[in-house]
């Protein structure tokens, strides 16, 4: 057997230096980001529907320039994405985790996700998330989710629009984040006392 594996490893012995050159995927992103929530439940606590209200969250719609996992900024009717810097997941379900938190956090009802709530959905929260980005004029971070919230099950839709603008430094890899954070969060707070009321 030795005698067939050593000409096999003769002829691949010319490619072992090409092997540090070779990539089958993109080049990784310098900066990885995502969201953390300002308000959330604390570690080991316990919520159950016997006792709280719930709430189905979904996953917001995207326009097709949110629909990657990188960051855009808008100048115009012209969209580019800010060099080095991707999300860890898809920002659409980073913000329905966000807004799951901050609501849980907030109002004391039981979030649910779609595939929780087969039994008991409770209130349903869904919506278009049109912006989540940087204003490429203003360089300002810009978080805009148009909800719709059924409270109970006689189908009827409350709408409600909601948009964050947090100023942000000049824009970077390492600079879009944290403003971006901030923006989603108020955005989430302010749904979560929408849900609330």
């Amino acid at each position: 057997m030795t005698k067939r594996l050593f000409p096999l490893l003769l002829a691949l012995l010319p490619a072992l230096p090409l092997a540090g050159c070779l990539s089958f995927g993109g080049k990784p992103p310098k900066v990885l980001l995502t969201l953390n929530p300002a308000a959330s439940l604390p570690v080991g606590s316990t919520q159950s529907s016997a006792t709280a209200k719930t709430v189905t969250v979904q996953v917001p719609t995207v326009p097709q320039a949110l629909a990657v996992a990188r960051v855009p900024v808008q100048t115009g009717d012209q969209i580019a994405y800010v060099t080095d810097a991707a999300w860890v997941e898809a920002p659409q379900r980073l913000f329905a985790r966000l807004m799951s938190d901050t609501i849980a956090a907030k109002t004391g009802r039981v979030t649910l996700s779609p595939a929780q709530s087969f039994s008991d959905p409770g209130a349903r929260l869904w919506g278009d998330l049109r912006n989540f980005g940087i204003d490429g004029t203003s360089h300002e971070a810009v978080v805009t989710f148009d909800g719709s919230l059924m409270r109970t099950s006689d189908a009827k839709v409350e709408t409600k629009g909601f948009e964050a603008r947090v100023p942000g430094a000049p824009i970077g890899a390492t600079t879009v984040g944290p403003a971006l954070n901030q923006a989603a969060n108020q955005v989430a707070a302010e749904v979560a006392e929408w849900v609330g009321s």
